[in-house]
């Protein structure tokens, strides 16, 4: 699959695609709290934030308003929809890129659909009460992300007898859901959730052999921005892993993917086409 139709805008996965994450949250384990002002979320710097995104590289914005760092508790739809529906609002309408909105909620994603957003990516997977049904009647795409529990658990000694394997056979089973609801192959997308119910040795292992998650040969996305398996290895805080990040995204693009959900743009975009040019050996600009 190399073209995806995300509502009115076209994107294009013969090269590799940046998502640049948009928390609209107070509680982010990354940057929670940056664009709430008295406690509620100011719109007008939202958009700022995803226009400068925009003008890094990205092609898509995602924009979640439900904090699913380990142990978050689950918010209402109410705080949800407040938060997520006027930034997808606002920046579908006065920026020319895609609008991912990163929820669980079958209602945020038929009106998010409505307000121009264009992707949908659920870190559970369509397995909310309605959720495969609103999915399928928004004729958008669809991201499919591996994670056992929820964030509230999912953290709590988490076990596989192999990790690949299980990842894939997950796959599998959301696939077919998805099929039986309508939504066609050419609308799905797979993330293996890295730091989702992982240690560290089981995210080590899925960016090591990425390109075992082949499933029907769906495009993978892949987030690994300033987790906690970077402070697994490096030991740095958050605010220090870019480098550590870095080095992934040049794995996983090596490796196979084709999304990469980042927060630091401007130097994920210049990874990626490095790691291109060298893939491919050629270059889009004469020496």
């Amino acid at each position: 699959m190399a073209i995806l139709q995300c509502g009115q805008r076209i994107l294009d996965l013969n090269r590799v695609q940046v998502m640049g994450i948009l928390n609209v949250t107070p509680n982010s384990f990354s940057d929670g709290g940056r664009l709430f002002q008295l406690n509620k979320l100011s719109v007008d710097k939202a958009l700022v934030r995803a226009a400068k995104m925009v003008d890094e590289g990205a092609s898509i914005i995602d924009i979640g308003g439900e904090s699913t760092r380990p142990g978050a508790p689950e918010i209402t739809l109410q705080e949800e929809m407040e938060r997520v529906l006027p930034a997808v609002e606002r920046i579908s309408r006065e920026l020319d890129v895609i609008i991912s909105v990163d929820t669980s909620s079958a209602e945020i994603m038929t009106e998010a659909a409505v307000l121009g957003a264009g992707f949908i990516n659920d870190v559970r997977s369509l397995k909310r009460p309605g959720a495969v049904a609103a999915a399928a009647n928004t004729r958008l795409p669809v991201c499919l992300m591996h994670m056992k529990g929820s964030p509230a658990d999912m953290q709590d000694a988490p076990f596989y007898e192999n990790v690949v394997d299980e990842v894939v056979a997950f796959f599998h089973e959301r696939v077919r859901v998805c099929q039986a609801a309508g939504i066609p192959l050419d609308r799905l997308i797979l993330d293996p959730g890295f730091g989702f119910a992982k240690t560290l040795q089981h995210n080590l292992v899925l960016l090591n052999r990425l390109e075992s998650l082949d499933v029907m040969g769906l495009p993978l996305l892949v987030g690994t921005s300033r987790k906690s398996m970077i402070a697994g290895v490096l030991g740095h805080p958050v605010d220090k892993r870019l480098s550590g990040s870095l080095a992934t995204v040049a794995i996983a693009v090596m490796k196979g993917a084709k999304i990469i959900r980042v927060h630091d743009v401007s130097e994920t975009v210049d990874v990626v086409r490095m790691t291109e040019a060298v893939m491919h050996e050629s270059s889009a600009k004469e020496e």
